[in-house]
């Protein structure tokens, strides 16, 4: 492999990059733009697997890092939210292998439900952050995070963006795949456990790691002049920004961060000294402006409009001339929708034919808020329909709205965070109990038909033992735990509906029927598996 040319994404580039270091393996959940990192790890002989939520990837991840192996965990920025609580402690705690957590951020929501800055992540909870700019750099710098994890003994976080994680572009595979041995696991309680006394110790190691880090980032070659230009203007960027700079201001001066945390002020003081106009250009938040200015760096940001969605080199150009007028309107696209045959039609149909309040969750279902259904009143992260629902059934009281209330979550969306929400259905129970509209379709499809624990396959297609949904609300408590099937019993599955609804009963009822994409890919697949014998 090495010395090897080839044309990859940002994904299929770290997927690379982390074969060639000899990672132990790769662990995350499906989420637009990360997902085809993982994909693309196992289809090249690397192991990998979707866990059920990128909490429990990190702590997996966690465990590989403990017994020396080198682990990856992939998730989009909104995952890394999930993963915060083993994270904020993991920091403390240290790595043994090199433990790399991809957050892959998605300005301007091409597939999200908020497009947060998770480079503030990377300060919060104290790591150290690499933001490639292209696909050779996130080979490269997946490389490079593995190699700085361990040497530190700390997680990296590489942050991407769907602009990068999705461009193809040439890159040179330079690394021969490492047969990577781990060392023999020895046990260190006073690192490893966070009891407060052992925690004070890590946390005063932890600022000194950083302080290290910094000194480090100030010699490396982690940050680079890309473009000796004029003294008139500089410009400080980083990530696909870069790209952008050197497009739209060719005259500039332009020094590149590849570590963007922790800062080498030093040589930002340095080249901003430099320079008559000193220019901070980066996507998000004003995440290197505010931490420049905070070390008395001056430096020119950007104004409010930029701050929401993608640049690009005419929104650059625009920036760079304190020009706010709004981009022009794109050319009208296809919206978004269901697909024609999809299962979750029928139950879309059926909200809106009887009027329902409908409490929406992460995933294709989510579509059901748009013309024709027109049937969802909320939705905010994965899991959280059903606790929106009770609270919701709490607010309205003993009242026919009450009973109106409904919560929708899919199957893999259930799998990742709403068995807690199950357990207080059961447990705090409304006074008119509650129905959960569980739509399984036999696969995570928004994000491409990936596997989860209920399939019955692993992320490479392997035989799994399948989580039975139904088993599982039962084993909780649940009253009622229904299977319908709603294109072979639409009448049914109404009728049981308004069942369920009357009563005072905590209920889950199991909308079954396979998407029809998915049928396609496993029909593929098998018929695939036969050539091949």
């Amino acid at each position: 492999m090495a010395d090897k040319k080839m044309i990859l994404s940002g994904d299929g580039a770290i997927a690379y990059g982390a074969k060639a270091c000899g990672v132990t393996l790769g662990a995350g959940y499906p989420g637009t733009p990360s997902t085809e990192i993982l994909e693309t790890l196992t289809s090249i002989g690397g192991a990998a697997q979707w866990s059920p939520n990128e909490k429990v990837a990190l702590e997996v991840a966690t465990g590989v890092s403990l017994g020396n192996g080198r682990a990856l965990v992939t998730m989009k920025h909104v995952g890394l939210n999930v993963a915060a609580d083993p994270l904020f402690t993991l920091t403390y705690m240290g790595v043994n292998g090199g433990l790399v957590i991809v957050s892959a951020d998605d300005p301007g929501m091409v597939s999200s439900q908020n497009e947060q800055d998770n480079r503030n992540y990377a300060k919060f909870a104290q790591m150290p952050m690499l933001e490639p700019s292209s696909s050779q750099e996130a080979y490269d710098l997946t490389i490079r995070a593995f190699e700085l994890s361990e040497k530190f003994k700390v997680p990296v976080l590489l942050r991407m963006t769907t602009r990068v994680c999705h461009s193809m572009g040439p890159v040179e595979l330079w690394k021969a795949p490492e047969a990577f041995r781990p060392a023999p696991y020895r046990a260190d309680a006073t690192t490893k456990v966070m009891i407060p006394a052992y925690a004070r110790r890590a946390h005063v190691r932890l600022i000194q790691v950083m302080k290290d880090l910094a000194a480090y980032n100030e010699s490396s070659d982690l940050h680079a002049v890309l473009n000796a230009g004029s003294s008139e203007l500089g410009v400080l960027s980083s990530g696909v920004s870069v790209q952008h700079v050197l497009e739209a201001a060719p005259d500039a001066s332009v020094l590149q961060l590849k570590m963007t945390w922790p800062l080498p002020m030093d040589a930002i003081r340095k080249f901003a000294g430099g320079v008559k106009r000193f220019v901070v250009v980066e996507e998000g938040s004003r995440f290197l402006e505010e931490n420049l200015r905070a070390a008395g760096i001056p430096v020119e940001g950007k104004e409010d409009v930029f701050e929401c969605g993608e640049l690009s080199v005419g929104r650059v150009k625009q920036l760079l001339a304190h020009d706010t007028t709004p981009p022009p309107a794109g050319a009208p696209g296809r919206p978004p929708a269901l697909c024609p045959g999809c299962p979750h039609r029928k139950t879309f149909e059926l909200l809106s034919d009887l009027k329902l309040t409908v409490l929406g969750d992460i995933g294709c279902y989510t579509l059901g808020v748009l013309p024709p259904f027109n049937a969802m009143d909320a939705s905010e992260c994965m899991g959280a329909s059903i606790g929106m629902g009770l609270g919701l059934r709490r607010s309205l009281g003993n009242t026919p709205e009450a009973r109106r209330v409904v919560s929708v979550i899919g199957d893999s969306t259930f799998l990742h965070s709403g068995l807690t929400g199950v357990v207080d259905m059961v447990y705090n129970k409304p006074a008119t109990g509650h129905v959960v509209l569980l739509l399984d379709n036999g696969t995570t499809a928004m994000t491409g038909l990936q596997e989860h624990a209920a399939t019955g396959y692993h992320l490479d297609k392997t035989p799994a033992v399948p989580i039975k949904l139904e088993d599982v609300c039962r084993s909780l408590g649940v009253d009622h735990v229904d299977v319908v099937d709603p294109v072979g019993d639409n009448d049914g599955y109404r009728a049981l509906l308004q069942e369920r609804l009357a009563s005072n009963d905590a209920t889950v009822i199991i909308v079954r029927r396979p998407c029809l994409m998915q049928m396609k890919k496993m029909a593929k697949m098998a018929n695939h598996t036969e050539v091949k014998k």
